[in-house]
């Protein structure tokens, strides 16, 4: 007995040891560092980054500038339309054009059902904390039941917008959802064409095709 308790003192001594190396190590690899990626791959992403920015700028100005010239309610709301034509250029850059293609397909369709729910219920009504969360909840609804429940989240982030901005500017608040369906649709188209540069124009460039 009194031989066996030594042992046993070394065994979990040694056992403490290993735990606690195990530990550190699983500490030391927690906070590693991951490696940077390949040459091509950040000259890709620089480019990726640029073309992205350009074309929010491009968004942005046409929103603010040129359909301003068309029809403005005040400039802050120029200038909200501007940020919800970025947000569509953004929402549509992808790794692919086919991916780049069905988010625009997305963004829309989520748009064009705000848009209808809520044009019909600023034509007779008001803003109101229970209109906002009916139509919220229509968005939804009609998002699944036209058979694109992937859309449901934005058609109810479109419908709170419209809806919220309306009660800030009540006078013809019917014309705020065909304001930022005009606005989505910029954003899409320039979110498109920055997209077809990328694939066809930009990353050949910056990566060049691996050899066979």
């Amino acid at each position: 007995m009194a031989a066996d308790l030594p042992r046993s003192g070394v065994v979990m001594s040694v056992s403490s040891s290993v735990s606690g190396g195990r530990v550190s190590k699983l500490k030391l690899e927690r906070f590693r560092l991951p490696a940077l990626p390949p040459r091509a791959e950040v000259r890709a992403a620089v480019a990726d980054s640029i073309l992205l920015a350009v074309a929010c700028l491009v968004s942005y100005w046409l929103t603010t500038r040129v359909l301003s010239l068309v029809y403005s309610v005040s400039k802050g709301d120029d200038a909200l339309g501007g940020m919800w034509a970025v947000i569509a250029t953004v929402f549509l850059f992808r790794e692919s054009y086919n991916k780049s293609l069905a988010a625009a397909v997305s963004r829309m369709a989520a748009t064009l059902v705000s848009f209808a729910l809520c044009l019909a219920y600023l034509a007779f009504l008001p803003f109101h904390s229970w209109g906002l969360a009916i139509l919220v909840g229509l968005s939804v609804l009609v998002a699944v039941l036209i058979g694109r429940p992937g859309d449901e989240i934005t058609a109810g982030i479109t419908t709170t917008v419209v809806i919220v901005v309306a009660s800030l500017s009540p006078h013809d608040a019917w014309r705020q959802p065909i304001l930022r369906l005009a606005d989505t649709a910029i954003g899409v188209a320039v979110g498109l064409v920055a997209a077809w540069l990328g694939l066809r124009a930009v990353r050949p460039l910056v990566r060049p095709p691996e050899s066979p």
